[in-house]
């Protein structure tokens, strides 16, 4: 093989991110039994977090949703679900619970009544609806950090109306404060080629803070395993893990 076509298959060589997730916490997943549109028992609760452990992650936050009507789960619903799935796993599985939050009047509610359950001291998973921004979002992210929160947006690549065609409307929700979290599956084109897009845009940008699961069902992290990056992303990728990893 000649230099040149040697080096051209260096750096086309590409690696599993799921080789790359030792000592990581999975802080967004609907792994919870039960209480939204994630696992549906404790069986799929333990298969789910067995297969989770194929690639080396045994540290969890589930983060079921709070959002309305749709599924109004409490702390005390959250925290139910959770020591259901306790007492059926294996204590070396490490797993607590805190809530993926729509960003709308009742989460306000919600923030002003002390119930925030975050995924650790100080941040709170939040997100938005597909269709539009919610008209008071400067309102709900000044009262989170006035009370001391830190907003991790989940993800931002999902939200179509926040891109056109530039990153500015991603800058300025980070300059207020808010961290970006990206799916792995956006990595792929699970959500579709223009989702793939950006998120490989916020990822060149420098603009992901966290990377996690967004896990539902088994055929989620059956394509999780599946996902190969070049080098060249992989290296992106690696203090976004790293910032992951040092939240917990």
């Amino acid at each position: 093989m000649s230099k040149n076509k040697e080096m051209l298959s260096i750096f086309q060589k590409k690696r599993y991110l799921a080789d790359n997730l030792d000592g990581f916490t999975d802080f967004h997943n609907h792994l919870l039994p039960g209480i939204d549109d994630g696992s549906n028992s404790v069986e799929e609760t333990i298969n789910l977090i067995s297969e989770f452990g194929k690639f080396g992650v045994k540290n969890f936050v589930s983060t079921p949703h709070v959002m309305g009507e749709y599924y109004p789960n409490t702390p005390e619903t959250i925290n139910e679900a959770l020591n259901l799935a306790k007492t059926n796993l294996p204590a070396t599985i490490n797993i607590k619970a805190a809530a993926e939050y729509m960003m709308d009047q009742h989460f306000l509610e919600i923030l002003e009544s002390n119930q925030i359950l975050s995924i650790n001291d100080k941040h709170v998973l939040v997100e938005m609806s597909y269709f539009q921004p919610p008209i008071n979002i400067n309102e709900i992210l000044f009262k989170l950090q006035n009370k001391s929160f830190k907003p991790i947006l989940a993800h931002p690549e999902r939200y179509p109306y926040l891109y056109s065609k530039s990153l500015h409307k991603f800058e300025e929700l980070k300059s207020r404060g808010c961290r970006l979290q990206l799916n792995m599956l956006s990595l792929t084109r699970h959500y579709g080629p223009g989702i793939q897009k950006i998120a490989m845009q916020l990822l060149e940008k420098g603009l992901i803070d966290f990377l996690s699961s967004d896990c539902h069902r088994m055929e989620h992290l059956i394509k999780i395993q599946t996902i190969r990056l070049p080098y060249k992303k992989m290296n992106l990728l690696h203090p976004v893990l790293e910032n992951s990893k040092n939240l917990f």
